[in-house]
């Protein structure tokens, strides 16, 4: 029995840190290892395009990605892994979709009106950017795609998207239904009230950062007034945020955590805290020690990855050309 088709893209946007690792690249090595799925995951430099960069950064970002997302978890002989712009498939059937897509359509994005409020520019990829994500999925003819609430949307804009191409030229897309994942959302350190982000760097932990430099961070990182641990992230958002941490990390719930540390200062706390990051992250430290010095064997992962997806994209966008009438 041939197993569902899962696609999901990596967005290369600097070194990851703890909060990328707890939400979605957990959650693919998750899908990954259950065996259930035949496994799509590409690491999305199209849509990486869409803020300004320095070449040279571009490229060591998507390296580093690709290393990250390794040491982490994805395993090449579980998953099909692979460089988006590597498989010109993707731009190609992104086009076709343009034609299908109408710009109040795409006006109705919520992540493209958020990201204009923050000031980046306005340029034509980031407002067709749900489209090369709807081309993305479609080309593989995934059966489901893992996402979070705040990509819901993009996900059900793919489906309007099939239904649109099968209901004028043939049933060609199956609809992707979408693998709800509850990503932690994890807040800087120093910043309660704002997610963990490079943007923050003091706040933020990196999956590379040293023992040394996780204890310092989190033994600064901001906590309350109160003199127990608690679990309110209403109105106690700075430890709560720091107990959601511990418990992603550590496998009990926040409330196990709560309890364990029940008449503990935070100090000791933090202490704990770090070493059981610390513990989690040494294997992928060492393992990423090991794939940046192996420039070749990543590539060649990558290069296998690609030429498994690639007839599949091709034969796609052949069907695809054939019933548009342009083969």
């Amino acid at each position: 029995m041939t197993k569902p088709i899962i696609v999901s893209g990596l967005k290369p946007s600097g070194e990851l840190h703890i909060g990328n690792y707890l939400g979605m690249l957990k959650q693919a090595i998750n899908l990954q290892n259950s065996g259930k799925y035949k496994c799509f995951y590409f690491i999305a430099d199209y849509h990486a395009l869409t803020v300004k960069y320095k070449v040279k950064d571009k490229k060591e970002e998507i390296y580093r990605m690709v290393v990250d997302a390794l040491a982490a978890g994805l395993d090449p002989k579980k998953s099909v892994i692979f460089i988006q712009s590597h498989i010109s498939e993707h731009a190609n059937l992104t086009w076709i979709f343009n034609t299908l897509t109408s710009v109040s359509a795409l006006e109705r994005m919520v992540e493209y009106k958020e990201k204009i409020g923050e000031g980046q520019m306005p340029n034509v990829g980031l407002f067709g950017y749900p489209v090369l994500m709807a081309a993305d999925i479609l080309l593989y003819k995934a059966k489901f795609v893992p996402v979070g609430e705040d990509q819901r949307q993009h996900l059900e804009l793919t489906s309007d998207i099939a239904r649109t191409f099968n209901r004028r030229f043939g049933k060609t897309f199956p609809e992707p239904k979408a693998i709800l994942t509850k990503f932690p959302r994890v807040m800087s350190l120093d910043n309660p009230y704002k997610k963990m982000s490079k943007t923050l760097p003091q706040g933020c932990l990196y999956l590379a950062d040293s023992p040394e430099t996780i204890r310092g961070k989190v033994k600064t990182a901001v906590t309350d007034s109160h003199r127990e641990i608690g679990y309110d992230p209403k109105n106690r958002p700075a430890i709560s945020n720091l107990v959601l941490i511990y418990s992603e990390f550590s496998g009990l719930s926040p409330m196990e955590v709560v309890k364990k540390f029940k008449g503990v200062g935070y100090a000791e706390f933090k202490k704990d805290l770090a070493k059981v990051i610390i513990k989690t992250l040494k294997p992928i430290q060492e393992k990423r020690k090991k794939l940046m010095k192996n420039p070749k064997l990543v590539m060649k992962i990558l290069a296998e990855g690609a030429k498994k997806a690639q007839p599949i994209a091709q034969t796609t966008i052949q069907e695809v050309k054939k019933e548009i009438g342009l083969i």
